[in-house]
């Protein structure tokens, strides 16, 4: 297989990292288009694949181009790679917002996935859900499964519309877990614990917590109630969460993001 990532960030060096990690791909196979000139520098430096500043009608030998610039870059780069795409390059875009006609109609193409990954991705830890244009085959859909699948677990979803949510869900809900983190470090520091093992405190106690969703028979409720004790300090923290609305406050926020997610998609 011979592959393409254009822009190379955070999340295309994480993919590309990710294909050759198992062999998904050969460094001689693995082609990065990378137009800052800096970035571009820095990934030659790696050695880990042919670096480029601009793709030719030579693209058209790949397998799967996948689309990694922001979403905003994405006009800049569509003319251009319009010109050079043949009918059988599966175009896999993790740019957030853009939708498959949008895509279809600035490529003038109809192989395409798109899907919607999340940071943790970079550690082979991730969550990507993906979606494809009516048409493809189960051999081309199973190509983009198998990459996207290198970098942790994937859903596949076959009502679009709803990346919009998995984008406020999954593809942000990082930051949300970091938000959360961050706060709770902060109480501790607040009650006289150093910053250092307020943060030890805070960050086994999440991977901790998350072995025990992950594992338990119990339901979240049930693995609450099990923490909590009638008048003691569980239920002192928890009913002030209540009472600020913390839960409403999460969800509304997600489903901000939604809507976000939304009206991008529609540019």
């Amino acid at each position: 297989m011979r592959i393409s990532i254009v822009g190379c960030g955070n999340m295309g060096l994480a993919y590309a990292r990710s294909f050759l990690k198992y062999n998904l791909v050969s460094k001689e196979d693995l082609l990065l288009v990378e137009k800052n000139e800096q970035r571009k520098e820095t990934l030659e430096k790696l050695a880990i694949a042919k670096v480029v500043s601009h793709f030719d009608d030579g693209i058209s030998g790949y397998d799967i181009i996948i689309l990694a610039v922001k979403p905003q870059d994405f006009s800049s780069i569509s003319n251009g790679l319009k010109g050079v795409l043949g009918n059988k390059n599966i175009v896999l875009s993790i740019m957030a917002g853009i939708p498959i006609k949008q895509l279809e109609e600035k490529l003038a193409h109809k192989v395409i996935v798109r899907a919607m990954p999340n940071s943790p991705a970079q550690l082979g830890m991730g969550m990507t859900a993906f979606t494809s244009a009516p048409g493809m085959t189960i051999e081309q859909l199973k190509k983009a499964e198998n990459l996207l699948g290198s970098t942790g677990r994937t859903v596949f979803f076959e009502n679009e519309s709803l990346l919009d949510a998995v984008t406020a869900l999954s593809g942000s809900g990082p930051a949300y877990f970091f938000y959360i983190v961050k706060h709770m470090i902060d109480a501790g520091i607040k009650m006289g614990i150093e910053p250092s093992v307020s943060a030890l405190l805070v960050k086994q106690t999440m991977i901790g917590s998350f072995e025990l969703v992950n594992n338990a028979t119990q339901n979240l409720d049930e693995l609450i109630a099990a923490v909590k004790s009638k008048g003691g300090t569980t239920e002192a923290a928890l009913q002030q969460f209540q009472e600020g609305h913390l839960g409403e406050t999460l969800v509304k926020g997600i489903l901000a993001a939604e809507n976000r997610a939304k009206e991008l998609s529609k540019g």
